[in-house]
Formats: structure tokens, sequence, C-alpha cells
């Protein structure tokens, strides 16, 4: 038996492994008490303190929230710092551990229809369940739930967006092109695909690097390190240079890890304690309750379901101990709402907790992190279905002649899917494909405002679900890098 001097002992170390379940489990643990008392904090805080004298007041524990939330954007901060080295490295890692790029050819393909496939998949559950529970007939809206975007309140439904997406003006006004007077234009699927295709490559990888664009890191990562794979032992130095600083990254991590919990708490409870706080929590979940359950049981069932019978399938392994292992950065990522910033955590608890290989974590996770959203997909095209129910009963559908049916589905399906895989080569990828499936079936996007009112705690949902797909296709992919090898 020979072994490859190079190899991280980590991947094969029977001391790790046997001390690995114990380990594993107080970090779970410790991260899911961590996540619960936030909850509970955030609660207690507002029904221990007073509430305001007027309506006009502000509550006593908004100041306390938003000071906790200090320590929240920190530890986001802190994750988001190490992504872009972390992914570079990680990247070049993998591929140069393959020994000739020309292995990376079946483990490419094989990721990438394991992206498109499980998308549609996402898409057809979520149209599924939101047609069977039909939430937009059973919604309680208030009028002011939907958005006028006429002449003078583009203003108002600018400070809308701005307030609910958590998004700079600006960037708000990018990506809505309709609130700008005089401008009636919007982009569509084409528009989408010819900016994802410019962003395969950088002018200036720095820039990419400043925006947090990982798609053209990658493919410099990847063309890179397969060059090196091609100038044999001349490029000696750098290749180990490139292997020791992903270890070193990946060190980081497992720093950062220590104090995920106190990070998770300072995330959560401020988002959760201001809204109840205001006195918007209950009636937002009372307006629109049937809408999120369908977005929640779709996510749950794509998860527990479909993700775990593609888990099984490919490795015959429990899909539910997998997800156990990766607890940590289902958990990490529906606190920071961001699959982005949880990348880190998700190749250390891939790598570490689910014994898959760096060839594999190194390889697919960044790439799913940037081009594979089945929790988005679903989403997106559940709350288009749930916009065209509650459209469809008003004058304004019967006027234009607007019905929900098949066709209409059968689109919102297809757009929902390009969209999701479309996504990476835009900034605040969520907005702007919403109201591109809106656009695909004439819907008004004004009726967005029905959705934003909750799209701030669904989105972890969904961030969480994109990471595990993520995980379960690097598990899938596996199986390719041994065939690759072994052929």
């Amino acid at each position: 038996m020979s072994e490859n001097p190079d190899q991280p002992t980590s991947e094969n170390s029977p001391a790790e492994s046997a001390s690995h379940p114990a380990g594993h489990g107080r970090g779970t643990l410790y991260l899911i008490a961590g996540i619960l008392l936030a909850i509970v904090t955030a609660v207690v805080l507002v029904w221990v303190l007073p509430e305001p004298v007027s309506p006009d007041q502000v509550h006593p524990a908004i100041p306390i929230f938003e000071a906790i939330g200090i320590g929240g954007e920190v530890f986001l901060r802190a994750l988001m710092m190490v992504v872009i080295p972390l992914v570079m490295v990680s990247v070049m890692s993998g591929i140069l551990g393959l020994g000739d790029v020309r292995k990376l050819g079946r483990p490419g393909a094989v990721a990438v229809g394991y992206y498109v496939a499980t998308t549609i998949l996402a898409v057809s559950v979520g149209l599924l369940v939101v047609s069977i529970i039909q939430p937009g007939n059973n919604a309680n809206l208030d009028k002011d739930s939907t958005i006028s975007v006429s002449g003078e309140d583009r203003q108002t439904v600018l400070d809308t967006l701005v307030e609910e997406s958590g998004l700079q003006e600006e960037k708000v006004a990018k990506i809505f092109p309709q609130l700008e007077e005089g401008n009636t234009e919007s982009p569509g699927i084409s528009e989408l695909f010819g900016d994802l295709i410019l962003m395969l490559v950088s002018g200036n990888l720095f820039a990419s690097a400043v925006e947090m664009q990982l798609l053209p890191l990658i493919v410099f990562s990847i063309i890179f390190a397969g060059m090196l794979t091609t100038i044999s032992r001349r490029v000696d130095t750098i290749t180990t240079l490139i292997e020791e600083a992903n270890t070193a990254m990946m060190a980081f991590v497992m720093l950062l890890m220590k104090v995920a919990p106190l990070g998770v708490l300072c995330l959560i409870t401020p988002r959760l304690g201001i809204k109840l706080a205001e006195g918007e929590l209950f009636a937002t979940l009372e307006q629109t309750g049937w809408y999120m359950l369908c977005v929640i049981l779709g996510l749950a069932i794509h998860s527990l379901v479909t993700l775990s019978f593609i888990y099984w399938w490919a490795t015959r392994k429990n899909p539910y101990q997998f997800m156990r292992d990766m607890s940590q950065a289902l958990l990490t990522a529906f606190s920071t709402a961001s699959s982005t910033a949880t990348l880190p955590v998700t190749m250390e608890c891939a790598h570490v907790n689910a014994g898959i290989s760096k060839k594999s974590t190194n390889f697919v996770l960044p790439l799913g992190a940037t081009i594979n959203m089945d929790g988005t997909a679903l989403y997106e095209a559940v709350a288009a279905v749930f916009i065209a129910q509650i459209y469809a009963a008003t004058p304004e559908a019967a006027a234009a002649g607007f019905t929900l049916n098949l066709t209409t589905i059968i689109l919102i399906a297809v757009t929902a899917t390009l969209a999701a895989i479309g996504a990476a080569g835009i900034p605040e990828a969520g907005l702007l494909t919403m109201m591109i499936v809106l656009n695909a079936v004439n819907l008004p996007i004004e009726y967005i405002g029905t959705i934003l009112m909750v799209d701030w705690l669904l989105d972890r949902f969904r961030t969480a679900i994109n990471t595990f797909g993520d995980s379960v296709g690097c598990a899938v992919v596996e199986r390719s890098f041994a065939a690759s090898e072994s052929g």
C-alpha cells in the first residue's frame, strides 16, 4: 500500500476517526444551544422591558438589539474576510491534487449535471406544494401590502424596498430600473445570461475580489491550477505554497468556528428582537402564514426527501447522519442568510465531519455556493405562483386577460430554474431574479411587496437548503473523482 506523503493526515487518521463522534456531538450541541439562546433572549428582552408610552416612542429594547447586532456584524465580516483567499487556494489545491487536469472532466460534468437536475427538482417540488395549498387564495393582506409604482409614489416604493431588503438605495434603484423616472424597461433572461457569460472572465481580479464576485475568481483558479499541473516540477515551489496556504486558511476557519455560537447569537437576536419589538412579526405571520408554510414545507420536502434520496442513491449512506454531520454549516447558513459567508464552515464540516476528500470539497463547494441555488429557485417559484394567485382575483387581472393556467405555471418553472442558475453573475441576485420571474408571466412588479415582508425570515431557510444542496453535490461528485483516478 502506498500513500501520498502530501495528503493531509486528517483524512485518514484513525485517532481522528475515533474522537470524531464525541467532538462533533459537543460542537453541534454547543451551536444549537447558542441559536436557542438567541431566540429566547430576543423574546425575553421584549417581554420584560416596558412597552412604549406612545406609538411614536422607540421601544427601549431596540437600542439593546442594535448593540448586540454589532457582534453579529463582526462575526459575519470575519467569515466574509476569509472567503476570497479560501476559495482561490482551495480550488487551486483541489485541481493540483488531481495531478492531471484532464481528470477534472468527468467530475466537472457530474457537478454541473447535478446543479441543473436538483434545481429543476426543487422548482417542481415548490410548484406542486403551492398548487395544492394555494396560499394566494387564503392570503389575509392589507391594502398596503402591495406597492404602487406610479408617479409620486416612486420614492415611497424605493424607501420600502430599502427598508425590507436591507440594501442601499443606490443598489435597489439599480436592481429595479422601473423606479427611475421615465424608465419602464426591465431585465430579462437574455440579459441575465449575458451578464453571467461576461462574469466568467474578469478584467481585474482584484476588483472582482473587492466586489465578492466569486465566479471569475473560480474560473481563474481552475485555469491557473490546471496549467500548473502541466509544467511538472518547475513550479513545485508555487504548488507547495498553494497547498500550505490552503492548510493555513482552514486553520483560520477552525478558529472562527470556536466563536460561532456567540456570532450566531448576535446575528439572530437583533433581527428577530427588533421585529418583535416593533410589533410586526405576528402581524406578518397572520397575513402571509399560508405562503410561508408553502415555502418552508417545499424546502423541507426537497431537503428531507429529494436531496436525501440523491445522497443515499449515490453513496448508499444514511442521509440524515450526513445532515447531522453538516449541521453546523446548516445552522450557520440559517444564521447568516449567506451561503457565501457560510462557505468556510461548509468546507470544514464536509471534510472533517462528513469525511469527504479535499479534492471534492475544494472544487465542488466554492462552485456550488456560486451557481447552485436549489432553495432560491424553489422560493421564487412558490413566490411567483403566490403572487399570481393574488393578482388573478383582482379586476386588473381580468382587464388584462391574465389567467393562472398550466402554461403560466410551466413558464414560471422554466424562468425560475434559469434565473436561479444564472444568478451568480449579478449582485443582490434574489431580488433581481424574482423580478425576472414576475416579468416573464406579466405579473405586476408592485406585488413583490407582498413577499418582502417575510423575505428576511424565509431567506434564512432557503440559504440553509442552498448549503445542504451544495454539500450533497460534494458527496455525489466524490465518487466521480474516485472513478476518474481508478480509470
